[in-house]
């Protein structure tokens, strides 16, 4: 069983060490490591080419996006078996052991979903963590899909549905997954392999971020009944309940503290562990700034959908295809 690690990178010359880093210490190393680069104008070129531990092949393809560069690397790898993870990120040191093991224990075996976790460094992004990245337990590994960061695949199948999506520029993983997820469900669940990844540092990138997921789900018409339950809840329930309340009694504004308190009820359940090594006056910031993130991550949503679908009813590209 020949495995194939498939990176794809541009301007990681600040992270890109401590991945390789983790490459390195793998109980079960990769059989080749293939690295697209999207045009990176820093270090990082310089730094996958001073790699001495292990053999790492850089593909250079300026500008492409991150379904390009994973597919060109996928085409590129000699391996039966692709393992995938994304820049930025620490692998721990028995992930690819564990991913792959499926494999081995059963043919059949055509996709391993990987898992994630949160490595924060202030309480901002301990916060974050808490606000919008599951834990295992929050998983249902039968419907689970994959984030390209903590996944393996036959390479057989990566082409039996096209690749990766060309034509998306975020959401690629998604719509990916949902490709294989027709042909190949369920997906084999591998809740120990772990890539530890830091999560978005400001409010403004953790915008940035989900408007750019957002607009990918419209692109690529994906989760159309939350957003719309989304608009509703903002749009309509909010000034709703405010309006009611001033015609009929007061009281009803306490439906709002109901809310939010089933809003952040999972996100302070994640949190809660994560508090007792922290200092007071952080364990106050990360407290207060849980229903915060959720809030702008759900305006970033609701602004950067409605991009996506005028950019799909434009284009009106098939969601399957990947040219």
């Amino acid at each position: 069983m020949r495995v194939s690690l498939i990176v794809t990178v541009k301007n990681e010359a600040g992270s890109i060490g401590a991945l390789l880093d983790s490459i390195a210490a793998q109980t079960r190393p990769p059989d080749e490591v293939v690295v697209c680069d999207g045009g990176s104008t820093d270090a990082t070129l310089e730094v996958l080419r001073g790699e001495t531990r292990f053999p790492v092949r850089v593909i250079e393809r300026p500008g492409a996006n991150i379904s390009q560069g994973r597919n060109a690397a996928i085409e590129a790898a000699s391996g039966d078996i692709i393992a995938s993870t994304d820049a930025g990120v620490r692998l721990d040191p028995d992930w690819l052991r564990v991913l792959v093991a499926p494999f081995g224990r059963e043919p059949q075996t055509r996709v391993v979903s990987g898992f994630f976790a949160p490595a924060p460094q202030t309480a901002f992004e301990v916060a974050m963590g808490a606000a919008v990245l599951p834990e295992r337990r929050d998983i249902r590994p039968e419907t689970f899909l994959p984030s390209s960061r903590s996944v393996a695949f036959r390479k057989e199948v990566w082409k039996e549905v096209g690749g990766y999506p060309e034509w998306l520029d975020y959401c690629e993983d998604l719509v990916f997954d949902f490709a294989l997820q027709e042909k190949y469900h369920p997906f084999a669940f591998a809740p120990d392999a772990i890539v530890h990844f830091r999560p978005r540092r400001s409010l403004r990138a953790f915008f940035q971020q989900y408007y750019r997921y957002a607009r990918g789900d419209g692109k690529a018409s994906l989760w159309l009944r939350r957003h719309v339950i989304r608009y509703a809840t903002y749009l309509i329930g909010v000034p709703g309940i405010a309006a009611l309340s001033a015609v009929i009694s007061p009281w009803l504004l306490l439906l709002y503290l109901a809310g939010a308190a089933a809003y952040t009820r999972t996100p302070y359940r994640r949190l809660r562990p994560r508090l007792r090594t922290m200092t007071p006056g952080d364990k106050l910031k990360a407290v207060a700034l849980v229903p915060v993130i959720r809030v702008v991550g759900d305006v970033a949503k609701m602004i950067g959908y409605p991009v996506g679908v005028v950019w799909r009813l434009r284009r009106r590209p098939s969601s399957r295809d990947s040219n």
